[in-house]
């Protein structure tokens, strides 16, 4: 490992700062040694906040329809093999009644822009969620919505909202979506998320078609000037009806090195191992929590619309039921030194 390369981990481990010259001089010149050293500073700073603690997000995929139309996306709009599904409101809540029993604390109700799921709908399932289960956090992650739209949701008892920026590059966002969508707005929605009073989510995809080191560098610079309460990056994997369909996958490699650097810009931060990452290696989330991140997402999701939600080829976990999924999850991470939190998991600033 050059000297440069050794001074610029712990000026970041130190300071949370880089410039975009500096990011993307760590992505380019990466190395094992390199990918260790940061590995092990980010595993430091993350129990030095959370100690051995990992916190679960039962996640619940209401619907698999969406408006929109993104290149990369297994369930957009024009992909006509995939079969459509939305669950009903007593559905989503039978979902979070049995995570709640297996010590669920956060709900995640993801989907696809779907127009069925109006405000007053979402409204009542999530006061009703809360109702249920008040001490219990909902986030929600259901796409570009209006600001009035947020604040609605937020006033029924929403905590979090997860919007994932994809990319911090205006040019390389318009190669990724259709013409429709702006990048300018998807970045007010952020804003207006953060300004109505939500813990935040943003995040990146890592690997993602005509992706340079140059656009993940002003990721990282995004992050650290952003600093979301949740960041959820993981590898493109492609869709097989989708138009980047024979474009390469994101790498496993590369994913837990910017984990570990998303550790050090913003130490409290919530950080999941995420499920793509579980579908390109068996080992994926257990060596994205060694390198720094502290959160899981298992699925709350009924099993037979599992394999539905598909935004990407050979996802993981379709077939298992919920208790089954958390009793494997919870060994697995204590194969690694850590363990399943009951609790909301808040971030701690």
């Amino acid at each position: 490992m050059d000297d440069r390369l050794y001074e610029l981990i712990y000026t970041l481990a130190e300071k949370h700062s880089l410039s975009l010259e500096e990011y993307q001089y760590l992505i380019d010149h990466r190395t094992e040694e390199a990918a260790s050293l940061l590995a092990k500073e980010a595993a430091i700073i993350s129990k030095r906040i959370y100690g051995n603690l990992i916190f679960t997000r039962g996640l619940i995929e209401i619907s698999n329809i969406c408006k929109n139309d993104c290149l990369y996306c297994g369930i957009r709009r024009s992909n006509k093999n995939c079969v459509r599904y939305r669950l009903m409101p007593e559905q989503i809540l039978d979902c979070a009644d049995e995570g709640h029993i297996l010590g669920f604390r956060t709900f995640v109700l993801q989907g696809g822009e779907d127009g069925y799921y109006t405000d007053e709908l979402l409204c009542q399932i999530i006061s009703e969620i809360k109702r249920r289960h008040p001490d219990s956090a909902v986030t929600i992650s259901m796409g570009e919505r209006g600001k009035q739209s947020f604040r609605r949701m937020y006033d029924a008892g929403a905590d979090r909202y997860l919007l994932r920026h994809e990319t911090a590059d205006r040019t390389h966002y318009m190669r990724l979506h259709p013409s429709e969508m702006s990048f300018e707005h998807r970045m007010q929605c952020l804003q207006d998320l953060r300004d109505i009073g939500y813990q935040v989510g943003c995040g990146f995809m890592v690997g993602s078609p005509y992706q340079m080191s140059g656009h993940l560098a002003r990721d990282l610079k995004f992050i650290e000037e952003f600093l979301p309460d949740m960041c959820g990056i993981g590898p493109f994997i492609p869709h097989h009806d989708t138009p980047f369909c024979n474009e390469p996958a994101g790498t496993l490699e590369l994913t837990c090195y910017l984990l570990s650097i998303i550790r050090l810009i913003h130490p409290p931060v919530l950080l999941p191992a995420t499920t793509a990452l579980g579908t390109i290696d068996p080992k994926g989330r257990e060596k994205g929590i060694q390198a720094g991140a502290n959160v899981i997402m298992p699925n709350l999701s009924p099993v037979g619309v599992r394999k539905q939600y598909e935004l990407y080829d050979n996802k993981i976990c379709t077939g298992e039921e919920s208790a089954q999924c958390r009793h494997c999850l919870d060994h697995r991470m204590r194969s690694i030194g850590y363990e399943l939190a009951v609790d909301k998991g808040d971030i701690r600033k």
